[in-house]
């Protein structure tokens, strides 16, 4: 096993050029969707390697529960620096699993709040709530998907730009934005090195979106005056696997996005181009990732069950 049990952890690194450079050239629902399965594999790639060194560094500690052969000298050659890193990895894939969890539980209960709040109001999908702070997002699950958003916002917000917000938050929902957002937060809970994934993400979810409002209101200027009206009153979403038409984040290259002509769209970037060659390392990467922690969690499990007396 050796060090490629450690790859995984660090080649989420071979995925920072992608993750600036889909923002600026690749269509917004193709830069969601590739970063986001980049993010997920390489996150679950890490956690799977982080396990198996815990379990050697477990197997080390007086009065655990496994094995006492699995800390046989043949298992803990496996692990390079066995004495330190297996027993570093203990604390630490308990606080992945524990952010992780209390991340799952926020998300939970968030939505469990925001839609209890919604429940004697019509079942339609939109909900515009008589409140002065201005704010608007997408609801999903319960009964069913809602938009939901304030007067406070649309009393601020034009004819046309009302339009916008409310296909701007459709197009959150009916492409399940949330578990984009949702995917790459528990991910860089998992691989701090996936942080910038998460922040390209949260940015090429929104863009997707303005995207599809652009094309259902059928001006581009409008649909960008709105996110810049909504972004100077805002406060943004509840949480932030919650996705809004004022999300936090970089709202000036929104804008100026939807100032200039529609993207392109495209399943895969040129290869001879440096999206292209980006997005061919992080793939290069991914894949790297998968084969390393799969050969880790079979070696491991070969000498285990070689080291385990029956």
């Amino acid at each position: 096993m050796g060090v490629f049990v450690f790859l995984p952890l660090v080649l989420p690194l071979t995925a920072w050029p992608i993750a600036r450079l889909a923002e600026q050239h690749l269509h917004p629902r193709t830069a969601t969707r590739l970063l986001t399965a980049v993010a997920a594999v390489m996150a679950l790639c890490s956690t799977v390697c982080l396990a198996l060194v815990m379990v050697v560094g477990t197997a080390q500690l007086p009065g655990n529960p496994l094995p006492d052969a699995w800390s046989d000298p043949e298992v803990r050659a496996a692990v390079p620096y066995d004495e330190v890193v297996g027993k570093a990895a203990i604390p630490a894939l308990c606080a992945v699993v524990a952010a992780s969890a209390r991340t799952l539980w926020r998300h939970g209960r968030v939505r469990r709040r925001a839609h209890r709040a919604l429940a004697g109001l019509p079942g339609t999908g939109v909900a515009v709530l008589p409140d002065e702070v201005p704010y608007a997002y997408a609801l999903p699950g319960g009964r069913r998907d809602r938009v939901v958003v304030s007067t406070a916002l649309l009393d601020c917000l034009e004819a046309g730009e009302r339009r916008a917000l409310f296909a701007h938050e459709r197009a959150h929902l009916a492409a399940r934005h949330h578990r984009y957002l949702l995917a790459v937060r528990l991910a860089a809970l998992a691989n701090p090195f996936l942080r910038p994934l998460r922040t390209a993400v949260s940015y090429t979810a929104e863009r997707w979106a303005d995207e599809a409002a652009a094309r259902a209101v059928g001006d581009r200027r409008v649909v960008a005056t709105a996110i810049g009206k909504a972004a100077l009153v805002s406060r943004g979403t509840p949480v932030a696997t919650l996705a809004g038409l004022a999300a936090p984040g970089p709202v000036p290259r929104r804008v100026a996005a939807l100032l200039r002509p529609a993207p392109a769209v495209r399943t895969w970037p040129p290869v001879f181009t440096s999206v292209g060659l980006a997005a061919w390392a992080a793939a290069a990467g991914t894949a790297v990732s998968a084969m390393s922690s799969a050969n880790a969690a079979v070696t491991m499990f070969l000498i285990l069950r070689a080291a385990t007396p029956f």
